[in-house]
């Protein structure tokens, strides 16, 4: 039996539009006729429980990705802006760049060259005007309406800064403390000059380091926080730079408690400190939220974003849809976890592992959610250390085509109908099977988001306020519900 959403028992209940993507072939398609039967899963949503206010959904503007772009004809590339920036597309926003070169570039280059330039005198972001970053950026605010965010990362200071003299690895040498602060001030400075202004900067990706494969730069908590209330805070503050957000960490989840512990140890070490930045390569297997409540708990009124994750260790699947349904995928652990941990990275479905990170994130106090690169070729790259991973788009440019993989309109799902300034709501549904979040924008239309891994179609009914709604989803299905006021 099929009930459509303009029938009269319908029209009194709450007023929606259901959008869904699903293995068995909907793309962010509107629906309004459903299956319906006697025992519905009960989605109960309260308005009246508040949780934290969305800051937003993107991904990263890399060398790669404008490299990729800029090879495309011009209808391809402004297909590929609109379809990520535009209203009609996903509308991201919050997105992610890179300070200097990163494995998502074609070269090693940094702004700042000249051995012992202390006053950064030469420093210069022309390689980012050549490598098309920039434009690419500019492309992308000129088809946004609402804008978009920005934070800014380095992988790592030039070699001239750290004490190995090495793109990768070692650390900054105490006497250029101030100059790497100088730097950020001097790339936003830049940055603004070409009419891209940068929300806020993580002071170092991955600090932890990468196994020293590519650009990076080690820091302890406790190195990177004095370096913060010492030398990068005071000197952003100093020039005018106080309103940019400074996030720590930037890495996985499971190493986070020694960082916030250390980041927010009292009023003087977390004063410059806007936020923690988090990753999700650590597993496949764990959203880690405990550790993510543990962190909102220390520091409960600043950020707590998620600025990086990718299918990594693959190359992509070309217009092959269902590869990103099925339990394929694997990511680096797979290759060199011991057998204690093996549990710990097993093969997983792409879409599978994008959806149950960002409801699990947002259902533990994460704020915002950025993706990695916008785009890659059909190699996953190109990247200069040939560390190869999956793109939402994928393009052949030497064919001139694009391929729109079911992770982009996973991520649509969520940048495009909760938009910043939504608060998380309360929501809960009655299978642990199934998945759900919820939020209330600031239009006061509130965005439900509902995931069925299952191999079978389910009925769903949605509690609001005493009102109800009664809808179906398909088997391996991610919806978003969209109630009206």
């Amino acid at each position: 039996m099929a009930f459509t959403l303009n029938s009269c028992k319908v029209a009194k209940e709450l007023k929606t539009d259901v959008y869904e993507t699903s293995a068995k072939g909907n793309s962010l398609k509107k629906i309004s006729e459903f299956s319906e039967n006697k025992n519905p899963l009960i989605i109960v949503l309260n308005p009246e429980e508040k949780f934290q206010t969305i800051t937003g959904f993107g991904g990263a503007f890399t060398e790669s990705s404008a490299y990729l772009l800029n090879k495309l004809s011009k209808e391809n590339h402004k297909k590929i802006i609109d379809a990520y920036f535009s209203e009609s597309g996903a509308n991201y926003s919050l997105t992610r760049t890179h300070i200097n070169s990163c494995d998502f570039s074609l070269k090693h280059y940094a702004y700042a060259m000249v051995d012992g330039d202390k006053d950064l005198d030469h420093f210069s972001i022309e390689e980012d005007k050549n490598n098309n970053l920039i434009s690419m950026i500019l492309e992308a605010k000129s088809i946004s309406k609402e804008g978009f965010k920005i934070i800014a990362s380095p992988w790592t200071a030039p070699p001239w800064m750290k004490d190995n003299k090495n793109w990768v690895g070692g650390k900054l040498l105490p006497e250029y403390n101030y100059t790497w602060a100088l730097y950020f001030s001097k790339y936003i400075d830049a940055y603004k000059q070409e009419g891209i202004d940068i929300w806020g900067i993580t002071v170092e990706n991955e600090p932890n380091g990468n196994g020293n494969n590519w650009e990076s730069m080690l820091y302890s908590p406790e190195e990177m926080t004095s370096f913060v209330q010492n030398y990068l805070g005071p000197t952003l503050e100093a020039k005018g730079k106080g309103n940019v957000k400074i996030l720590g960490y930037d890495q996985n989840r499971g190493g986070l408690k020694e960082w916030v512990d250390s980041m927010y140890k009292d009023e003087n070490t977390s004063k410059y400190y806007a936020g923690t930045a988090i990753h999700w390569y650590e597993s496949t297997y764990e959203v880690f939220p405990d550790i993510l409540q543990y962190a909102h708990k220390k520091a409960p009124n600043k950020y707590l974003i998620q600025t990086e994750a990718c299918v990594d260790s693959e190359v992509p699947h070309w217009k092959d849809d269902a590869w990103y349904w099925s339990k394929e995928a694997t990511d680096w652990g797979w290759d060199w976890a011991s057998e204690n941990d093996k549990y710990l990275h097993p093969k997983y479905a792409p879409v599978n592992r994008y959806v149950t990170d960002i409801i699990g994130c947002l259902n533990n106090w994460v704020d915002g959610w950025v993706d990695w690169n916008m785009v890659l070729d059909t190699q996953g790259g190109p990247n200069w250390f040939k560390n190869w991973c999956i793109a939402p788009v994928i393009v052949d440019v030497d064919k001139d085509e694009v391929y729109f993989t079911p992770l982009y309109y996973t991520m649509a799902h969520f940048s495009k109908f909760m938009r910043p300034g939504a608060v998380k709501i309360g929501c809960s549904i009655n299978d642990k099977d199934f998945m759900v979040t919820a939020v209330k924008n600031p239009d006061k239309t509130i965005a439900v988001v509902v995931f069925n891994p299952t191999e079978h179609q389910q009925s769903l009914e949605i509690n609001l306020n005493n009102k109800k709604k009664k809808i179906s989803i398909n088997a391996k299905a991610l919806q978003t519900i969209v109630i009206k006021p």
